[in-house]
């Protein structure tokens, strides 16, 4: 059985679900259930688009599905977790996605130097973007576990920056990566290039908002997690 329609449900599934959770009121229903379809959605996108990109050998795609395997998982582990201390998942993600960037920018620099400056198809400049984000990402998992966790501000901007990443993904995949398949009439580039960066803007705006503005102390009450056992509530976003 082929992958490819699996793949492809998942990832216009993650797509709207993406979009309607980062504009979704935070905390409240539709984000929440909006913001767990895009986590199954991009979970079933990465793992087929991983599948299909081993049995092809395409060494680049299958790194690109472990990046975002990372990039969702942890952004969901930092709100479903304890504020304090970290556990091996945490560990074993760091490890991850500091091999993906080496990795990454090995394949960069064997790009520019013996190629075209291309791997399948991607730029080596994309590769290096892609690979300089991964060891970003574990440079603030070491510096989180070396804190033994995350609270406040830091700990919604962490969660934010990563789903919004994930879905920049998803959206670049599909808005520029596969581009030929829209019908012509509706192929305007610069829209498309648009629709697939606009995470990328949302990423940044959600950053300056939450660290540099007064707008999470002025809320600090409604995101103040219980920190309980297994049977308490998991702790919630809210924002106007």
């Amino acid at each position: 059985m082929s992958l490819l329609p699996i793949h492809i449900i998942a990832g216009s599934i993650a797509i709207v679900a993406g979009f309607i959770s980062v504009f979704a009121l935070k905390g409240a229903k539709l984000h929440r259930r909006s913001g767990m379809v895009f986590v199954y959605s991009m979970l079933t996108l990465a793992l087929t688009a991983g599948v299909m990109a081993y049995f092809k050998n395409q060494t680049g795609n299958v790194i690109g599905s472990l990046l975002t395997l990372y990039m969702v998982t942890t952004a969901l582990l930092t709100v479903r977790r304890r504020a304090h201390g970290f556990n091996s998942i945490e560990m074993t993600a760091m490890l991850t996605a500091a091999t993906v960037g080496i990795f990454s920018i090995k394949s960069g620099l064997d790009a520019v130097m013996y190629t075209n400056g291309k791997v399948n198809g991607v730029p080596a400049g994309m590769i290096f973007f892609f690979g300089a984000i991964a060891l970003i990402a574990a440079l603030g998992d070491l510096r989180m576990m070396n804190a033994g966790g995350l609270q406040g501000a830091k700990r919604i901007a962490r969660h934010l920056w990563r789903m919004c990443f994930a879905l920049f993904i998803a959206s670049g995949s599909f808005f520029l990566g596969q581009a030929k398949v829209i019908p012509k009439p509706i192929r305007i580039i610069p829209l498309l290039a648009f629709l697939a960066l606009l995470p990328l803007v949302l990423l940044l705006y959600w950053l300056v908002r939450v660290r540099f503005t007064k707008w999470y102390r002025l809320r600090a009450d409604s995101f103040q997690p219980t920190l309980v056992r297994r049977s308490a509530q998991l702790p919630e976003l809210r924002s106007p």
